[in-house]
């Protein structure tokens, strides 16, 4: 097991599901139900299925294309939603 791969793996995906939509749903719903448990382990298993999605897509990507193909349209992906994210403005009605 590469420990260092690890690591940073918990440390990116950590920090980036840190206040996002999903861990507000996480919070609205323990807040209504009388089994947090069960919320935990529901939103718990949801994150697992995704990454696990995640990376099985990725590595099937990667067999596809090379590295810096698969980089490149990452790099784009992120830079395409933080433009957009700093300068979209919904209309106002």
């Amino acid at each position: 097991m590469d420990w260092q791969l690890l690591g940073l793996s918990f440390i990116t995906v950590f920090i980036s599901e840190l206040g996002d939509k999903s861990q507000f749903a996480a919070i609205a719903l323990s807040g209504t139900s009388k089994s947090p448990q069960g919320v935990f382990f529901g939103t718990a298993s949801a994150l697992i299925l995704a990454s696990f999605l995640g990376v099985i897509v990725g590595e099937g990507i990667s067999q596809v294309l090379p590295l810096q193909a698969v980089k490149a349209i990452a790099a784009v992906g992120f830079s395409v939603m933080a433009v957009r994210l700093l300068w979209h403005h919904p209309r106002e009605e």
